[in-house]
């Protein structure tokens, strides 16, 4: 069920929005003639697709730990371009064996992605790039309502286990961008980071709400499935509090979403 593994269809809902990021990140990779390119925390393959476009004579891999959206993504699956399960926290790429290494919205699900960092820059090949997005969400008011909602009763005692798992009242476990920096510019790679807020204008019924399923109000959903009386009143509850934090206009509701975008770059053969 939907509360209980990731849905690739409430996640497209917003395809195009999620795709943007995606997008300006790959314009901003400096390699050209890859040979081995991977997508890690590919999702259901819509946005991996396209790198067959920048990088027409690499092999493709694109990684999700989720069997949901792997399935969705074997739609898209060519000689060139092949998905297969896996856990990203895991993954380690033979030393030097990699163009391309891609990460979209994929990180801040890895509590320990710093070490994992260290790893995938050590197996990039000469003139190969490691770029990754990942949402700063730790200041915005949805983030805020969603853990303070869980710290409330009724819903404090069985969802304990998620704020627990995110650390001290939810930290996010999104670095500093100078973290990022230091963490792969010692690491002997030359660093591109950079900051956008994007100012989404979302439609439809409950908008904001209807994101977050998608994405951050899932493992709360989750830890309460599958109980769906209790699914349905915390729903609501994050509903109401965001109609009030995000108010909706005439011609939508405004939703600000920061992101952090890093293009680190091996040097390439003299």
């Amino acid at each position: 069920m939907a509360t209980t593994a990731w849905d690739p269809r409430q996640y497209e809902r917003f395809a195009s929005e999620r795709g943007r990021p995606f997008h300006e990140l790959v314009a901003r990779i400096p390699t050209t003639d890859a040979v081995a390119v991977v997508d890690l925390g590919c999702g259901p393959g819509t946005m991996t697709a396209t790198l067959a476009e920048r990088w027409p004579s690499a092999a493709i891999l694109g990684i999700d730990s989720s069997p949901e959206m792997i399935q969705a993504a074997q739609a898209h699956a060519t000689e060139q371009l092949t998905f297969r399960l896996g856990d990203l926290s895991a993954w380690t790429p033979e030393p030097a064996s990699v163009d391309v290494i891609l990460a979209n919205a994929a990180f801040q699900w890895v509590p320990e992605h710093a070490a994992l960092l260290s790893r995938l820059a050590a197996g990039l090949d000469a003139g190969g790039a490691l770029a990754f997005q990942v949402p700063v969400t730790g200041t915005m008011a949805a983030t805020a309502i969603m853990r303070g909602v869980a710290r409330e009763e009724p819903w404090r005692e069985r969802l304990a286990t998620v704020e627990s798992a995110t650390g001290p009242r939810g930290a996010s476990p999104v670095l500093a961008p100078a973290q990022y920096v230091d963490l792969l510019a010692g690491a002997g790679l030359t660093v591109d980071a950079w900051e956008t807020t994007y100012y989404h204008v979302l439609t439809g019924p409950e908008p904001v709400l209807e994101w977050f399923a998608g994405t951050g109000l899932r493992p709360y959903l989750r830890a309460l499935a599958p109980d769906e009386t209790a699914v349905e009143a915390f729903r609501a509850e994050i509903a109401r509090r965001l109609r009030d934090a995000y108010p909706a206009q005439p011609y939508g509701t405004v939703l600000p979403f920061p992101r952090l975008f890093v293009v680190a770059t091996k040097e390439a053969r003299r």
